[in-house]
């Protein structure tokens, strides 16, 4: 049985990490690296960190505060925001993370996926999917549309090197009503490589029923951790209990 995993997520805009719902009305939490010390020592199993105004702005990635993060941590990073070159990955890389995952710039070059993935493998890149209404891909931040459908979408990003999907229910995020099983089963039957479900974490039973009813193979969540609403010890306690293989 593969182990699953917990995974927070810490969104940062101008240095802060912040939490929102549905990516609005957002507030201020803590410094990213002190929270990313937090999140290691309690016992996650990976780190995802977001600059989530870098694509807004158009600006490059947050390296300096990727450096002070890997510095703290002693866990997987996944890094993404503002990524639009092979030259921000590489940089990303060498900075401490271990992962990139790369969103809005894929919808106008799906193929940098390719070209990266020959530099730096298919392992350190994750492709991500913000999706509402079900299907509906958006980007930069949620505040764009697209007409892509997040299933088919998810197939293309893995034919051209994605070796992870992270997908997003924008409709969920910060809402507590639970992960959006239906898409991630869709995908789980479109594509073989991992799945993170993100958005909608309320409860313990919410955690479980992504990785069971939606097939995930990692959980993301921000406001349960972030607010000590559920310890990620107790969260692992929780699943092994229910027969999910679990890192303790």
């Amino acid at each position: 049985m593969l182990t699953k995993r917990v995974i927070p997520c810490l969104d940062i805009r101008d240095g802060r990490v912040v939490k929102g719902k549905r990516f609005e009305n957002l507030v201020d939490v803590g410094d990213p690296a002190a929270l990313a010390a937090r999140y290691s020592d309690e016992g996650a199993d990976e780190l995802v960190i977001l600059d989530i105004s870098a694509s807004l702005q158009e600006r490059r990635p947050f390296f300096e505060i990727v450096r002070a993060v890997a510095r703290e941590v002693a866990i997987p990073l996944t890094v993404g925001g503002g990524i639009r070159t092979i030259d921000d990955i590489t940089e990303l890389l060498h900075a401490g993370a271990d992962k990139v995952t790369l969103n809005t710039v894929l919808v106008d070059d799906p193929r940098l996926l390719s070209r990266a993935a020959e530099r730096v493998g298919s392992q350190a890149l994750v492709a991500s999917i913000d999706a509402t209404g079900g299907r509906s891909v958006r980007v930069k931040s949620a505040t764009q549309e697209t007409r892509l459908d997040a299933v088919e979408w998810g197939r293309q990003l893995v034919s051209y090197g994605a070796g992870e999907l992270l997908v997003t229910s924008i409709d969920r995020d910060g809402m507590k009503s639970g992960y959006d099983c239906d898409l991630l089963r869709a995908l789980h039957e479109s594509v073989r490589v991992p799945i993170v479900a993100s958005g909608g974490a309320g409860t313990k039973e919410h955690i479980l029923d992504a990785l069971e009813a939606g097939n995930a193979d990692a959980v993301l969540a921000a406001s349960i951790f972030h607010f000590g609403e559920i310890p990620i010890r107790e969260l692992k306690v929780f699943l092994k209990s229910r027969g999910v293989a679990v890192r303790i």
